[in-house]
């Protein structure tokens, strides 16, 4: 059935959403940016610095795709607008379906562009590494991480963003101990940075034979990728390189040279280890850049810090220092405690299913 005064209030609530978020985007001053950026790729010389073209390069387009993802939804609103006048002329029972679907499409992805307009930081529209370590718990705490992994694996794909593996120390028994990855695409630190943190387990645990309750604990460290632009400066003298042999399943497959990387910063005691590239030289690669972006993210919680405003710590793995809890039973509950936001069905945030999380966070900032 087709309920005209439904849609038109859905639709009217939409307009204003969609006018409230391009004041908030600054459309009109971002166009102005737009043609700076094109004004300077255009002059003569402009790919003689290659590093800084390459970044102007990345701001323009980024700043493009958020003009023309803002008049999408602006000829969106005007299309459904259309449609909803010829259903009203012809009755529109045939059409109510569609431009019921069409408004729930247009609400979602109104509400993700109303999201980064939250996303002001330095970092934010950086891709970015993140690493998690298995801390109280043992076994329990290993598969834990595992199951953690997953979870910001399936969450990765869901915003579209390119996830790839780095490094995996695989548990003893089951799970994993630590495992870094790298995370990209427009915003990917943006979004991620809001799970740094203690992440707490409540379960009857798989491993124990009495099926006694368990709390274990995995932390998660989140990082920008920045570019070797001088910014971070590292001193070789301060580094530890060490190669070791790849960790493999055995077979035709295992690694029979020490191409694995592992560096140490001395100065701040920054270990990073990568041994999934194909390469030593690219296991070192790699390293650097995730070296790079932990001592950009150290660098940025202590100007926070002078700030008084420190957000997203890491702390102590352990009881009374998490940032959410996921309870299994006696009841299934996952809450976050830094802003009390909550969801009953544990299979779907287990599933990926964070985006209310994430919210909830970035609106607290």
């Amino acid at each position: 059935m087709y309920e005209s005064e439904v849609f038109r209030q859905e639709l009217t609530s939409l307009q204003a959403m969609l006018e409230e978020t391009g004041k908030s985007l600054n459309i009109e001053h971002l166009k102005e940016q737009l043609i700076e950026y094109q004004e300077d790729m255009a002059s003569p010389g402009f790919w003689d610095d290659i590093e800084r073209a390459q970044k102007i390069n990345q701001r323009a387009s980024s700043t493009e795709n958020r003009i023309n993802h803002y008049k999408s939804l602006c000829a969106r609103v005007e299309d459904i607008d259309v449609m909803m006048e010829l259903a009203e002329e012809e009755g529109g029972d045939d059409m109510a379906g569609e431009i019921g679907e069409e408004l729930k499409k247009l609400r979602e992805e109104l509400e993700a562009l109303k999201l980064t307009t939250l996303l002001t930081g330095e970092y934010d529209n950086c891709d970015c590494i993140l690493s998690l370590h298995a801390g109280a718990g043992g076994t329990e705490a290993q598969d834990w991480t595992q199951m953690l992994y997953r979870m910001y694996t399936r969450f990765g794909e869901r915003m579209g963003f390119n996830v790839r593996e780095l490094d995996m120390l695989e548990g003893d028994e089951a799970g994993i101990k630590s495992v870094t990855w790298e995370v990209s695409g427009e915003y990917a630190y943006g979004f991620m940075k809001s799970e740094r943190g203690v992440h707490r387990l409540v379960r009857i645990s798989p491993f124990d034979s009495a099926a006694r309750r368990h709390t274990s604990f995995t932390s998660l460290d989140v990082a920008p990728v920045i570019e070797d632009n001088g910014e971070i400066v590292i001193d070789n003298d301060d580094l530890r390189i060490d190669t070791y042999r790849s960790s493999g399943k055995g077979g035709q497959h295992v690694n029979r040279t020490d191409s694995a990387v592992r560096i140490t910063h001395l100065p701040t005691g920054i270990v990073v280890q990568c041994q999934n590239e194909r390469s030593q030289l690219q296991n070192k690669e790699t390293c650097f850049r995730m070296l790079r972006a932990r001592l950009a993210e150290l660098q940025e919680q202590k100007r926070q810090e002078l700030m008084g405003e420190v957000k997203g710590e890491l702390k102590k793995i352990e009881w009374g220092s998490q940032i959410r809890s996921y309870v299994f039973q006696p009841y299934t509950m996952v809450k976050d405690h830094r802003t009390g936001y909550e969801m009953g069905n544990i299979g779907e945030v287990m599933d990926g299913d964070l985006e209310g999380f994430v919210t909830a966070y970035l609106q607290k900032l």
